[in-house]
């Protein structure tokens, strides 16, 4: 297997070609690095390898993964946030790619409030419309927006979050309507609210130069990166807190990964 270093840096050429072709600065974009199933090693190898976003799926992973990691880098979630979940999210994250609704932003809210954090969030949207994916529609985004200016002091909305549907690669391009309809919805939100929502998290490591085209901030890259996930995932204990998976409670996460 190719040196991390070395595969850092041709995925960081192709993102530097991307920008060419579309007349951005490169510094518009930065890697989420999606450590996924892999352990705290490749956590080390972002890091050093000058990466500084990390991005997990899982709030339980990242509660065994972070403490045993290198610090410095920003945890993002970009997973799925259930709501008994956030309590610990918030210790654990400073940035939620993946909040698809009010009362999801509310609970978001209170326990931020409550325990003196300041989460920075993305609206996920799902402008696939696949069922398969979560995400708000893009007409129910203006009131979502609306909600978090007026009643979310607590929370700052940096932008918006989206999949798109896979397709293979020689099909690839087919993906670009999707990033450019999320662009198009975050540019007209700005002149609707009159603020500035700069990030944009779309693009995976299948179809990235795509999403960059298209206005992408924030790629989020796993595969590309460190190779397949493994087939037998890194099992560690972790406190299961007060409650289970269902409810409101504030009980945290699963014994193992799941």
């Amino acid at each position: 297997m190719e040196a991390f270093e070395t595969i850092l840096k041709g995925v960081q050429e192709k993102i530097a070609a991307a920008c060419q072709r579309a007349g951005r600065d490169p510094a518009e974009v930065e890697i989420v690095a999606v450590t996924k199933t892999h352990g705290e090693e490749v956590v080390r190898e972002a890091w050093e390898g000058g990466l500084r976003i990390v991005g997990e799926n899982k709030v339980q992973e990242a509660a065994w993964k972070q403490p045993l990691s290198v610090s410095g880098p920003e945890w993002h979630l970009i997973g799925h946030l259930q709501r008994n979940k956030v309590r610990p999210a918030l210790e654990l994250f400073e940035c939620f790619h993946s909040i698809d609704s009010i009362p999801l932003l509310d609970r978001i809210e209170h326990v931020a409030s409550e325990i003196g954090k300041r989460p920075r969030v993305l609206l996920e949207v799902n402008v696939s419309g696949e069922r398969s994916k979560d995400g708000m529609k893009p007409a129910d985004v203006p009131a979502a927006i609306e909600h978090v200016l007026s009643a979310c002091p607590s929370i700052t909305l940096e932008g918006f979050m989206t999949m798109a549907p896979f397709f293979p690669h020689e099909k690839i391009e087919e993906t670009r309507p999707f990033f450019r309809e999320l662009r198009e919805l975050r540019d007209a939100m700005e002149v609707e609210f009159g603020a500035k929502f700069p990030r944009l998290s779309m693009g995976m490591s299948g179809d990235y130069p795509i999403a960059i085209e298209e206005g992408a901030t924030w790629v989020r890259l796993g595969t590309v990166l460190f190779g397949e996930r493994p087939k037998a995932k890194p099992q560690r204990a972790v406190d299961a807190g007060d409650a289970g998976e269902s409810g409101e409670g504030d009980g945290s996460f699963d014994k193992v990964l799941d």
